[in-house]
């Protein structure tokens, strides 16, 4: 239930700041709006992953594993930046654009845990890499400060001690990205009503 708070809560105060400089703006609505559709399908995309780890490992119930997930370092890529009360485009796709880097590198674990859906995984951070691009290229033509991740230096895959732990960690890996995905979605058309 706390977990449901914190999710959903700050979502009142998103309707503060105006971007005027940016609601008339048709490629920028264009691109909001192609992006939504992006996002709707890397999360339609995660969920089915979600399943594919609750059918074949049995891992189902995100409250039965809290216990594990205390002795695993997984990453939760932050995006408080897309749901304050002065919500700015610029500090939010920054956070965005990190996370899904976070994301990108972790998802390795998946591949490893469903070698057979391998072709997903692959597909899902191809997708994830191209919303990224998107939103830089957004980003350099508002005229926004953009950050170049170097690929040489991706996060370092989560290690896990036992193969166990690999299942459940992989399970948070997802919940994570979900959560995650489902802020940026809501961040995005939120953009689109102002």
């Amino acid at each position: 239930l706390l977990l449901a708070v914190l999710l959903w809560a700050p979502w009142w105060a998103l309707h503060g700041a105006p971007l005027t400089e940016l609601s008339g703006d048709q490629d920028f609505q264009l691109f909001l709006q192609r992006n939504l559709e992006f996002t709707r399908k890397i999360r339609g995309d995660a969920a089915a992953l979600q399943r594919l780890v609750c059918d074949t490992l049995q891992l189902c119930k995100e409250d039965e594993l809290l216990l594990v997930r205390q002795d695993l370092d997984i990453a939760q890529a932050p995006l408080e930046q897309c749901h304050r009360r002065t919500f700015q485009a610029e500090t939010c796709f920054s956070q965005i654009r990190a996370g899904l880097r976070v994301y990108h590198g972790s998802l390795a674990t998946i591949r490893a845990l469903l070698p057979g859906h391998a072709g997903l995984v692959d597909t899902l951070q191809l997708d994830m890499a191209n919303l990224s691009s998107n939103i830089q290229q957004q980003m350099e033509d508002l005229g926004l400060a953009t950050v170049t991740y170097p690929t040489e230096h991706q996060d370092p895959v989560p290690t896990f001690s036992s193969q166990f732990h690999h299942q459940v960690g992989g399970f948070f890996i997802l919940a994570n990205f979900q959560r995650f995905l489902e802020t940026a979605y809501r961040a995005l058309r939120h953009l689109t009503s102002l």
